[in-house]
């Protein structure tokens, strides 16, 4: 499914969980995080839409290999003397500079994503959030696994609802785990009714469960992404003004 069709429902689903859960506070930030929480599964792929939002240092990525590239050939002709290591420093500095000049798109995004990760880490590390630095962790690893893999498993999902219980507990923003975990469930529900389906359970079974509905990218999957967040929404403000006036 689409990252804008997951971005709807996973706001859809925050929408739900605020008007009604009873003792959950309706608010634009949980909405927001259950919108976000709903594009998480898909940071393993490069091309998704969260991932081109948190990769937006590539471009500085591809620059910083070439720096270190050049960095390394300044100190090797200046500073080594002739000798084995003066063409090892040589030969670093080419492979650096050929590694930046090569990366292009998904492989410049990942590392950016490591890095963005790998930074969170170490300011959830320096606030004593532990909940920061495991979501920095995802964000820094999530990149490397296979698509529709490890993240888009019930693992993974339990994984990010615990990490918002964290949060609510250091935070004491009650209902965090609910939108962060409802989010993240609706990834998952909504690319079962896609034809490559989800494999929910992995590793314990590799068996794919799906309702294949959509066929994605295709204009009959697109026109039937748009009638579900449509039904959806329609749904839940129902249920939501229903609540309101009970």
């Amino acid at each position: 499914m689409r990252g804008s069709s997951h971005l709807a429902i996973g706001l859809i689903t925050g929408v739900a969980i605020g008007g009604l859960v009873a003792g959950v506070k309706f608010s634009p930030a949980g909405i927001a995080l259950a919108g976000f929480s709903a594009l998480a599964p898909d940071l393993d792929h490069p091309e998704s839409r969260l991932s081109k939002r948190l990769g937006f240092a590539q471009n500085y990525v591809r620059w910083a290999f070439v720096l270190v590239a050049a960095g390394l050939a300044l100190y090797t002709h200046f500073l080594e003397p002739p000798g084995p290591d003066r063409r090892m420093g040589f030969t670093a500095a080419l492979a650096f500079g050929l590694l930046g000049a090569a990366m292009q798109g998904g492989s410049a995004r990942k590392l950016a994503l490591l890095f963005t990760g790998l930074s969170t880490v170490m300011a959830g590390l320096y606030t004593g959030y532990v909940w920061l630095s495991m979501v920095g962790l995802f964000v820094a690893v999530a990149p490397f696994t296979a698509h529709r893999s490890w993240t888009h498993t019930i693992w993974a999902a339990g994984l990010w609802t615990y990490i918002g219980h964290l949060a609510n507990q250091s935070l004491g923003w009650h209902g965090v785990a609910l939108f962060a975990g409802g989010g993240y469930a609706s990834h998952l529900l909504a690319d079962t009714l896609t034809k490559a389906g989800v494999k929910w359970f992995m590793p314990l079974t590799d068996t794919c469960l799906k309702i294949p509905l959509i066929r994605t990218g295709s204009p009959s999957g697109n026109l039937l992404e748009v009638s579900i967040c449509t039904g959806y929404g329609l749904l839940v403000l129902g249920l939501v003004i229903g609540k309101m006036n009970f």
